[in-house]
């Protein structure tokens, strides 16, 4: 049924004459290989990989300052590396000891991963009834029967829920765990593992690929002698770019990498097995009491000699073997979540002055750089689960071309925000979705203010939660905010911005009187403009600086 291929050009196995062709892993390209990472490029059409097979994806000069001499959580480690390799194709077609099958609970083969049963053959279904299923996060072990593999992993993801986000990381994390931990008790020693989320059970797939390629890292760290050769199997472009963009960051392949993954990865990156840290669960040990002699008691001669035991295992007596250090914890989650509560009501009592000015309620502490990102990573996943076409209707917001320098462009219409018409909720959802694709480069924003001020706006306590849900990424990567035609009361709005939410980001606010300057920033053809902006515009200036054909929307300078 399965043909080797011949030389390594052909990688990604397509089926010829019905015929499934044999990929073995020199034909893979080895995440440590720099040649490979240069020459070798696919043929089977997907613009993903029409130029070199692993860019560069940390190359930014400008981050190599910012490192404060943080040391890295994963250095690198040439060894673990050459064990690492990514392949775009089904990790069935891959000549290798064990495959990874994605299934459910019942190891159905109609929710298991697609094609696998049909190239193994009907064996594996009758092998897999008499398992007695599985459970999340946990996986089992069956024959290949027609595959090239020898033996197929079965494990079953989690169903991935807002709420449950943490435990639905660390079911995940367990079930790549459990493949490779049931690998090395087999005596095998190489294993594809497709993507083990699924859409069905709505993971978002980028969290998710931290979790895997984390915890693959922390197991290699633990077994590197018993493992050969780990491949990350991929079946889409989306999931391929995901990898290529992570993987740097798990298996730094130098100095450089290593040193730029400092400020990249995010603050939560798991225990020593990859599993997300619940501080919560962690035992809470305080010294024991001490006595004023030190010395332990003497036994009375009369004493039995179990009583003798006893009177020896008292505190001041322990505490000679204990170690303080181990003994006590810096500071324990009930402090720390005592001193977030005051932090909180301090902050709530320091912005009372904001809010009297009408700008509403700023209270509440900064988040931290690991709750920006549950935040963001929740809105995603719930976004992508959601219909949002009715706001996108109304035209809010949507994407231009590019600016001047050739960052693309995000527009924002203010007189379409209808506050009367909007849930605001939603309407949060689908700008978070929207940005997604933007804020992991330098971008702009275009906001027409053009007749906006006639409409309720939501105040500056809403502007700040939507900026924390977007994230420190939005922060650093967003060039400028060109404010078209603003007013008296939005420039006072921009400042209390400045001064009570972020200083950052409202520092990027650049003020635009009339669209020809805005063009200058913008080229014209780049933006998608309502017809009232024009009118507005013409307005505003007094006929000055443009004129514009209402039929041909042509703009020209006006003698």
């Amino acid at each position: 049924m399965y043909r080797t291929v011949a030389t390594a050009t052909t990688m990604g196995g397509v089926p010829t004459d019905n015929v499934d062709f044999v990929v073995t892993l020199d034909q893979v390209p080895r995440w440590s290989d720099a040649e490979s990472r240069s020459s070798l490029e696919y043929e089977n059409g997907d613009p993903s990989f029409s130029n070199s097979f692993f860019p560069d994806p940390l190359k930014s000069p400008e981050e190599e300052s910012s490192r404060n001499g943080m040391v890295s959580r994963f250095p690198v480690d040439h060894e673990i590396n050459s064990k690492i390799y990514l392949w775009r194709g089904q990790p069935w077609n891959l000549e290798v000891d064990a495959v990874v099958n994605s299934t459910n609970e019942n190891l159905e083969e109609a929710h298991s991963s697609p094609g696998l049963h049909a190239a193994a053959g009907p064996g594996l279904a009758e092998e897999c009834a008499t398992l007695g299923g599985c459970r999340t996060g946990m996986a089992k072990v069956t024959n290949a029967y027609d595959l090239p593999a020898r033996r197929v992993i079965h494990t079953v993801g989690p169903k991935y829920a807002v709420k449950y986000h943490t435990a639905a990381e660390n079911a995940l994390s367990h079930c790549y765990r459990s493949c490779l931990e049931l690998l090395i008790e087999n005596g095998l020693r190489s294993i594809a593992m497709g993507c083990i989320y699924t859409e069905a059970k709505n993971y978002p797939r980028e969290p998710a690929a931290h979790v895997a390629i984390r915890t693959v890292r922390r197991l290699l760290e633990k077994q590197k002698d018993e493992i050969t050769a780990v491949v990350f199997c991929t079946g889409t472009s989306s999931d391929t770019e995901i990898y290529k963009r992570l993987l740097p960051l798990y298996f730094p392949r130098d100095k450089h990498e290593e040193e730029v993954a400092i400020s990249k990865l995010p603050a939560d990156v798991g225990d020593e097995n990859g599993e997300t840290i619940i501080d919560e669960r962690k035992i809470r040990i305080k010294p024991l009491p001490k006595k004023a002699n030190p010395k332990p008691s003497e036994a009375p001669d009369e004493l039995p000699v179990s009583d003798v035991g006893l009177v020896r295992r008292n505190s001041s007596y322990l505490d000679t073997y204990l170690d303080p250090a181990f003994m006590s914890l810096i500071k324990d989650p009930d402090q720390r979540r005592q001193e977030q509560w005051e932090k909180t009501s301090q902050a709530q009592g320091g912005w009372n002055c904001a809010k009297l000015l009408g700008f509403g309620d700023l209270g509440g502490p900064p988040l931290s750089a690991a709750e920006e990102y549950s935040l963001h990573s929740r809105y995603i996943s719930k976004a992508n689960s959601l219909n949002l076409s009715e706001i996108a209707e109304m035209k809010i917001v949507y994407r231009g071309g590019v600016d001047s320098e050739g960052r693309p462009v995000m527009v924002v219409v203010g007189a379409h925000f209808l506050l009367r018409c909007l849930e605001l909720e939603r309407f949060v959802l689908y700008v978070v979705k929207e940005f997604e694709p933007l804020i992991q480069k330098p971008y702009t924003i275009v906001y027409l203010h053009s007749a906006a001020s006639l409409q309720i706006q939501p105040d500056l306590g809403w502007m700040r939660r939507l900026q924390q849900i977007l994230g420190r990424k939005h922060q650093r990567n967003l060039h400028a905010i060109y404010i078209l035609h603003p007013t008296f009361h939005l420039k006072a709005t921009i400042f209390a911005l400045q001064m009570f939410a972020d200083n950052v980001v409202w520092k990027k606010v650049v003020y635009v009187d009339r669209l020809l300057q805005l063009f200058r920033y913008v080229p014209r053809e780049q933006l998608t403009i309502p017809d009232f902006v024009f009118q507005h515009d013409l307005e505003v200036n007094g006929g000055k600086g443009l004129i514009v054909d209402p039929r041909t929307k042509y703009v020209y300078q006006r003698p």
